[in-house]
């Protein structure tokens, strides 16, 4: 039996525990990499983050999801857009300016308002610890977590599609190799479709002229990140804090979409309650260090559907690159000459295939649609999820905002409790 055949098992998927040899392992985390990249950086440059402080932090906190949840979830942890509004808010406190040097004392405040996000996020790990994993599962059925599982995906379609209407050429092309090399791919490059995708699109990116080198001209070889301590004051915790209540709802969709990619039920082992406390662990020493909230990648999960590499210690090696980044400017310098069209062909089938492990959950569970309430389910979770529905709770001068995943998931769980069961119907 060759090295390729052993890193497979019978139905073709990498699992925890199957023979990879340390090399291959090493190239499948560079892809991850590759994957989280642009959006972990997007987020300190709309907030005023260091740039290598986030890749710092999203690879320490990706360490310690898996340290809390032994190991056992793949998921890679990058910076989260849900705080972006709120963390600008924080840093405008007093009526400064966005960018001037008063907005970035005061994102140190915003820091700490992540911090206490992180703790409410292990306060409520906790609770659900008490409770038990059967609540999330009451409260999350396949015809509520099937149709969440797709609004993930679909809310990002505008994003590949933004990125890939920068260059068509240059998306068709990545587009076209990640599927061949998918499709028709053999032995271990079978398994690396979005490396290779990103290196002809590289390739054909220089060829055709529209890569700009300047940001690897000049970044340094090795610099210490700009990590700065967290502050505390009652305004910015109250801005930011409250947002935790939101994005644990997107957690508990997130981690349900992972478990369905692979074939595995996390909330009960790990347990809900790891998963939470390691994202809240995670975000809480973001904050404290000066890097963006943490929160699983819909990315790299469009990654893991994509190759059925499940490996979870994939995805340590990735975040182990990531802190090396962190350090080493020139690599960084590297991959944001990479052309947006050429993430967004990529991205066209990423999140597409987030959105079809939506309906493989609902098919593979006969989830029965004949049945109204089912209809009337799937169908406010996908127009609220999809359609931009902003539902807003007063709290001073920063209302908690529900909106995408997460209201379609409040007003999902709402509605199965409510509406009679499918055979109260017939």
């Amino acid at each position: 039996m060759s090295a390729d055949q052993k890193t497979m098992s019978n139905d073709g998927v990498i699992r925890k525990g199957d023979y990879i040899p340390m090399g291959k392992k090493t190239v499948l985390g560079i892809q991850h990499v590759f994957t989280m990249f642009g959006a972990t950086v997007l987020v300190p440059l709309l907030t005023g983050f260091n740039v290598s402080v986030a890749l710092f932090g999203a690879g320490a906190g990706t360490l310690l999801f898996h340290l809390m949840t032994k190991g056992k979830v793949p998921a890679f942890l990058g910076s989260s857009f849900a705080f972006i509004p709120v963390i600008i808010a924080a840093g405008q406190m007093g009526g400064v300016e966005q960018g001037s040097a008063e907005y970035i004392a005061n994102l140190q405040y915003a820091q700490g308002g992540l911090v206490v996000a992180g703790i409410i996020y292990v306060i409520l790990a906790l609770i659900i610890k008490l409770v038990g994993p059967e609540l999330i599962h009451s409260l999350f059925p396949p015809i509520v977590t099937g149709p969440i599982i797709m609004v993930i995906g679909l809310n990002l379609a505008p994003t590949a599609i933004d990125m890939a209407s920068s260059h068509w050429l240059l998306a068709f092309i990545c587009l076209v190799t990640v599927t061949v090399v998918n499709i028709y791919g053999k032995g271990f490059i079978k398994v690396l479709p979005v490396l290779c995708g990103l290196g002809v699109g590289y390739i054909a990116s220089a060829l055709l002229g529209v890569i700009d080198y300047t940001p690897i001209k000049e970044a340094a070889w090795l610099s210490v990140p700009a990590f700065t301590m967290a502050k505390f004051s009652a305004k910015a915790l109250t801005i930011i804090a409250p947002v935790a209540i939101v994005t644990v709802v997107e957690h508990v969709g997130d981690v349900l979409a992972i478990g369905a990619t692979v074939e595995e039920d996390f909330v009960a082992d790990p347990g809900i309650h790891r998963t939470l406390m390691g994202d809240g662990i995670a975000t809480a020493m973001a904050g404290m260090i000066g890097a963006p909230a943490n929160t699983t990648y819909g990315e790299n999960t469009g990654v893991l559907a994509l190759t059925k590499v499940w490996d979870p210690a994939i995805m340590r090696i990735a975040a182990v690159f990531a802190i090396a980044i962190a350090f080493i400017g020139k690599i960084g310098g590297l991959i944001s000459t990479i052309p947006s069209a050429v993430v967004g062909g990529i991205s066209i089938i990423l999140f597409g295939m987030i959105a079809s492990i939506g309906v493989r959950t609902v098919v593979e569970n006969n989830v029965d649609f004949k049945a109204s309430r089912n209809l009337i389910i799937a169908s406010v979770i996908l127009v609220l999820g999809i359609g931009g529905a902003v539902f807003e709770i007063p709290l001073g001068d920063s209302p908690i905002q529900f909106s995408g995943m997460a209201l379609a998931a409040v007003a999902g769980i709402i509605l199965n409790k409510v509406l009679p069961s499918a055979e109260s119907e017939q």
